[in-house]
This record gives C-alpha cells, sequence and structure tokens, in this order.
C-alpha cells in the first residue's frame, strides 16, 4: 500500500509554517493519544502515522528533501517508531506543552533560596528611638571554590544518562503522561563523580555573617521587618530567599504602652488633688512639668499631644497620657485629723470661701 502524504496527514498546505506544522501535529497527537482511545487499532495508526509525517517535516533540511524526492528522500519508509514510547521520547515537548508538564529545558529549575528568621530583643527605650543593631548570621552561601556546582575545582558534573540531563522521566498514569523524578540523579539532571572537598557536592557551606540592621523608631513587640535576598542563597541559579527580623520588646519600668501612646500614673495627695499642684512628668527626652487642675479626681486622666511614640514610617506620635491617682491618707496627726473633722463640719455649714481656707491650713499641716 502507497504511503499517504504527509502533508495531507499532518492536513496542513505545503506552504505551511514551522509552527503550522507543529500546531498541526499537536491537534492529531492529542486527538488520537492512546489513552484517549484505548483499544482503537486504527486511532492508534493514525498516532504513529502523524508522528513520522511531523518527523519529517519538523526538520528544513528533512522536509526540503520529503519536497524534492518525496518519501525517498527521507529514508523511503521514513522513520520508523518502535512504539509509542518511543514516540513519547522523541516529542517529549510537545507532549509536555499538552499535558502539563515539560522536559524542554534540561536539569532541575532554578530554585528559590530559603527565607530565614532572625528574633531580635530589644530594650524599650531601643524601639523607642530607634537603633542600628549588628546580627551575626549563621547561614549558608555558595561555595566559593566551586562557585555551586558541587564538583571538584577543575572538574564539571556529568549529564545524567538516565534521564538525559531534564531530571525527569515520563510515565503514564491513567488518561496523561505525567513526569516523575529520575531516582538516578535525583532530579538535578546530573551526576557528579569527583564532588568538591570544600562543600562535599553540596555547592554551599556555613557561614557567620555580620549584617547591620537599621531599626525605625516606634516599632512594637512582634513587628517584622523583612530584607530582601539577606536569606538563604538559591540553587541552580535561583535568587537568594529574605531574612525576616522578629522583634521583641522588652518592657518598661516607667512606661506601659498603648499602640503608640505611652500611659503612666502619677500620686498626689488630696489636698493637692483639691487646690491644684505642679508635678513633674517623664518622657522619652527631659521631663515636664505638668499643672494638676484643682478639684482633679482619682483616675482622671491628661493628655499630652506628641509625647508619646513615633509611628514608623510617618511623621507623627502618638499622645502621652497622665493618670493622676488622689493618695488617701492613712495616717494622720491628731491636729491633722482635727483640721479635716472642721473641714467637713464646713462643708455642710459653711461658705466655699471658709472651706478654701481651712483647705489652706490642712495643706500647711499636712507638708
Amino acid at each position: 500500500m502507497s504511503k499517504r502524504d504527509y502533508y495531507e496527514i499532518l492536513g496542513v498546505a505545503r506552504e505551511a509554517s514551522e509552527e503550522e506544522i507543529k500546531r498541526a501535529y499537536r491537534k492529531l497527537a492529542f486527538e488520537h493519544h492512546p489513552d484517549r482511545n484505548p483499544d482503537d487499532s486504527e486511532s492508534e495508526e493514525r498516532f504513529k502515522e502523524a508522528a513520522e509525517a511531523y518527523e519529517a517535516l519538523r526538520d528544513p533540511d528533512r522536509r526540503a528533501r520529503y519536497d524534492r524526492f518525496g518519501h525517498a528522500g527521507v529514508g523511503g519508509n521514513g522513520h520508523h517508531f518502535s512504539s509509542n514510547e518511543d514516540i513519547f521520547s522523541t516529542f517529549s515537548d510537545i507532549f509536555g506543552e499538552i499535558f502539563g508538564f515539560s522536559s524542554r529545558s534540561r536539569g532541575p529549575r532554578p530554585t528559590p533560596g530559603d527565607d530565614l528568621r532572625y528574633n531580635l530583643s530589644l530594650s524599650f527605650r531601643d524601639a523607642a528611638k530607634g537603633s542600628e543593631v549588628t546580627l551575626d548570621l549563621p547561614k549558608k552561601i555558595t561555595c566559593p571554590d566551586c562557585s555551586g556546582t558541587g564538583a571538584k575545582p577543575g572538574s564539571s558534573p556529568e549529564v545524567c544518562r538516565q534521564c538525559g540531563g531534564f531530571g525527569q522521566m515520563q510515565q503514564n498514569q491513567g488518561f496523561f503522561r505525567i513526569a516523575v523524578t529520575c531516582p538516578v540523579c535525583h532530579g538535578e539532571g546530573r551526576i557528579i563523580r569527583d564532588y568538591c572537598p570544600r562543600c562535599k557536592g553540596r555547592g554551599q557551606i556555613h557561614e557567620n555573617r555580620e549584617l547591620k540592621v537599621r531599626i525605625p523608631a516606634g516599632v512594637d513587640n512582634g513587628s517584622r521587618l523583612r530584607l530582601r535576598g539577606e536569606g538563604e542563597p538559591g540553587q541552580f541559579g535561583g535568587p537568594p530567599g529574605d531574612l525576616y527580623v522578629v522583634i521583641h520588646v522588652e518592657e518598661d519600668k516607667t512606661f506601659r504602652r498603648q499602640g503608640q501612646d505611652l500611659v503612666i500614673s502619677r500620686e498626689v495627695s488630696l489636698v493637692q488633688a483639691a487646690l491644684g499642684h505642679k508635678i513633674e512628668i517623664p518622657t522619652l527626652d527631659e521631663p515636664i512639668s505638668m499643672e494638676v487642675p484643682k478639684g482633679t479626681q482619682s483616675g482622671e486622666v491628661f493628655q499630652l499631644k506628641g509625647l508619646g511614640l513615633p509611628h514608623p514610617g510617618n511623621d507623627y506620635n502618638g499622645d502621652l497620657l497622665v493618670e493622676i491617682k488622689v493618695k488617701t491618707p492613712t495616717s494622720l496627726s491628731r491636729k491633722q485629723e482635727e483640721l479635716l473633722r472642721q473641714f467637713a463640719a464646713l462643708e455642710e455649714d459653711k461658705p466655699l470661701k471658709k472651706v478654701k481656707k481651712m483647705f489652706d491650713k490642712a495643706k500647711k499641716a499636712m507638708g
């Protein structure tokens, strides 16, 4: 039986471009794939016939000989595929495109490096004002002796013969063909005969490295700083990972923190709360003087704008909140007790001016 014309098999014109020929073959290969047509001898024959036609026409030199001499120009009966596996192996790139994997590029794909985490403890003041710290990082770096190949200097890794350097092999699994890791080279696509003495074939070594990090003012407990490219190095040309600095802020003896606001408590006496008094308030910088107004109640909070913590990345601060606690005397002298009793009586019977006068006397008596 005479062989059919290859252009006719693929359903393309003789002037078809390489891309049109490839596209036509992909369509036929998918349509007549053995997994889609089990126990269909006619479809299997079409599958092999299309592969033979594509094998002849995909190469410009072979196509030119076929156009001039016909089947005789490409070996009479064309390329002989011994099995479907032979077809899959020859056109692995085509079937990779069809079924979702690709073995077009040899060797393992570039792999990004791992991210690193560094737990950093900061004093409250360093976190509040910002600081520069030096981290001592144990991390992997590319081996300088073998430049990351893992092979002994002066030698190179060999291409794995089992997978042809692809790092993957193809297997049938139901309807699809899937790529599995090569069991010989473990997916690397290469075999190292002589290992680099320094890194023992790993391509990386451990080294301690100092890294200076600027801590922005106002960071909180649990804040994370991301330093791009400061993680583990990538493999096979992949980018390095990132370094995440996780901050733990120690508690302060003076201030309590509420977001970017600072809170402190200050005690005043009963007389000071009633008559008014100036008290000294600590801040993140120099202490300041604050007026406690007359008649201040215990638990009252005064807001001092902008004296809190900076907002990282912004140009404004939180506030300083001063909570006043009125201290009730627990041990009174006889005179102090007498004055307070007089005050209590005047509070009920006397005008307000006399009350103030008695309070002045009580203030002097209590110091």
